[in-house]
């Protein structure tokens, strides 16, 4: 456990209380309920998150996780070697994606965000953070990811259950991250990054229900910005329609419904839904979900890795059903 007596002398605060909750620490504090949380990135990051929040809240979105400053005006404590954020403890309950309610206003919250992002110039000390015409290489890396770590696979003595469902699945998705390549090579993404680029707005870039809590007066908070970054806004979009549509069986109606709850808040350019298009239709959860496993990146239980592969495996009809109504009601080529 972090030295208490560091974070109460840095923040100016005397801690009542602490319950670890879900990766961060809750703090009863004389100063009211607070969130602390170590971070695992450098100080340039925080910079640049901490001032992208407090530039939302200047342009008047309020609704975020404000970080609280130290007693030489910083945003962070520094323990040891660590490096730990405090902020406002938001009360309220995640969004639930199974309610359509919910979907609408975290929709809608997400446009409003967009909107207040725009115009931020980072400060001087911070690493700006962007992916701002990246995802062709990208794409085109993770597509090539697939054959090595197929490749990896085929070398192991054992085959695991994940393996033999990577080996007999992965052509599908190589198939999918291609076409997804060419829609995105085929659409106007460098133009709508310069817009992106002009505009200075930024993404959250992990939009989905555990950062989205909407609190006792029915207003939705957005909270951990810790992976925001300068991005093509229909990134968020096409990000948090997977995190539901995967709940939903891949309902279009349910993608018509995040799609026209956004566009009434900030209307989508008509060029922006063939990039949206794009993202929808790459395999980038199987490709993650590859990677976490061949590169160890996290020590889920075998068991987990199985389920997983198993549970994306299933979507498989669905998903592509989907994917044609969408090029349907969208007139998407590809």
């Amino acid at each position: 456990m972090m030295r208490e007596f560091e974070i109460e002398r840095q923040f100016d605060i005397k801690i009542e209380s602490i319950k670890p909750n879900k990766g961060v620490y809750c703090l009863k504090t004389n100063k009211g309920t607070k969130c602390l949380k170590r971070i695992n990135y450098g100080i340039q990051k925080l910079y640049f998150v901490y001032a992208a929040k407090e530039h939302l809240i200047n342009n008047g979105f309020t609704q975020v996780d404000k970080y609280d400053i130290n007693i030489e005006k910083e945003p962070y404590a520094l323990v040891n070697e660590d490096i730990y954020t405090l902020s406002e403890w938001i009360d309220g309950r995640e969004a639930d994606f199974h309610d359509d309610n919910d979907i609408v206003m975290a929709a809608k919250a997400l446009a409003n965000m967009h909107i207040a992002s725009k115009g931020y110039d980072p400060p001087e000390n911070s690493k700006l953070k962007t992916d701002l015409g990246r995802w062709p290489h990208l794409m085109e890396k993770r597509i090539k990811a697939l054959d090595k770590m197929r490749n990896m696979c085929r070398k192991r003595n054992r085959k695991s259950d994940f393996d033999l469902n990577y080996i007999k699945n992965m052509e599908f998705y190589k198939e999918l991250g291609k076409r997804a390549l060419g829609v995105l090579n085929d659409s106007k993404y460098m133009e709508i990054c310069e817009i992106t680029e002009n505009e200075k707005s930024f993404c959250h870039h992990d939009y989905t229900y555990h950062n989205i809590v909407i609190d006792k007066t029915n207003n939705v908070n957005i909270i951990d910005f810790d992976y925001c970054k300068r991005e093509v806004e229909v990134y968020d979009i096409s990000n948090f329609m997977i995190k539901v549509l995967k709940r939903r069986e891949w309902d279009i109606n349910c993608a018509k419904l995040i799609i026209n709850s956004y566009s009434e808040v900030k209307p989508l350019r008509e060029e922006e839904y063939r990039v949206l298009f794009a993202f929808l239709l790459f395999p980038q959860r199987f490709w993650r979900l590859a990677n976490r496993y061949y590169y160890n990146e996290v020590n889920w239980a075998t068991n987990t890795f199985n389920k997983k592969i198993g549970a994306l495996i299933n979507e498989q009809e669905g998903y592509m059903n989907f994917i044609e109504e969408f090029k349907e009601n969208y007139e998407q080529e590809g």
